[in-house]
């Protein structure tokens, strides 16, 4: 029994600690006004589509981390990148994204997200917030929001669906074409402006 509770204890004293550099009520409110505020009333308006993209990008821009983000997409290929490559890359991540995730959270209209507290990352500097969004046949969809702290902001740096990163997928795709285009991170540029346009 002393070990029992010895474990337990032990168990309690890591949570304290993966959570001390960076705190779930803020998180959680940041992600929690971005959803009601921004998302939902976005997605149930009768907005265009022009009008719902220029509302993302703010949105994206102000809670997002998009040069985390961008950065980590790239992979190795940040490090040989030139500054006016990284440069034209973020924005043009920025650009697809948002273009990407106005149409896709259309997918939730008349819905609204149910929240389900924090789980810890394998950084002490980051956490989930994990989210629900109910569909009137089958199970919830399940959505956790990675977060950071960002001189002293809360920020967005994944969004994982049903268990599918968006980070990692962007990575794994752009990584793949960069390596097999003749012209590499260029090609890249070429196709996200394309797909942009």
């Amino acid at each position: 029994m002393k070990k029992i509770l010895l474990c337990m204890l032990a168990v309690l004293s890591f949570a304290q600690i993966a959570y001390a550099d960076i705190n779930a009520t803020k998180a959680s409110t940041m992600v929690e006004e971005l959803t009601r505020e921004g998302i939902e009333k976005i997605i149930n308006s009768n907005a265009s589509q022009e009008e719902k993209n220029k509302i993302f990008k703010q949105l994206f821009t102000e809670n997002l981390d998009l040069d985390f983000i961008g950065k980590y997409v790239l992979g190795r290929y940040w490090r040989t990148a030139s500054a006016q490559q990284r440069k034209d890359f973020i924005n043009l991540y920025k650009e697809f994204n948002v273009q990407t995730w106005s149409k896709r959270f259309d997918e939730f209209k008349g819905k609204k997200f149910v929240f389900k507290g924090t789980g810890s990352a394998n950084n002490p500097n980051q956490l989930y917030v994990n989210t629900e969004v109910p569909v009137e046949n089958g199970k919830p969809i399940d959505v956790k929001w990675r977060v950071y702290e960002h001189n002293g902001k809360m920020k967005i740096i994944d969004i994982i669906i049903e268990n599918v990163s968006l980070a990692q997928t962007a990575r794994n795709e752009y990584t793949s074409y960069i390596a097999k285009s003749p012209k590499g991170i260029d090609g890249l540029l070429e196709n996200l402006r394309a797909k942009v346009k």
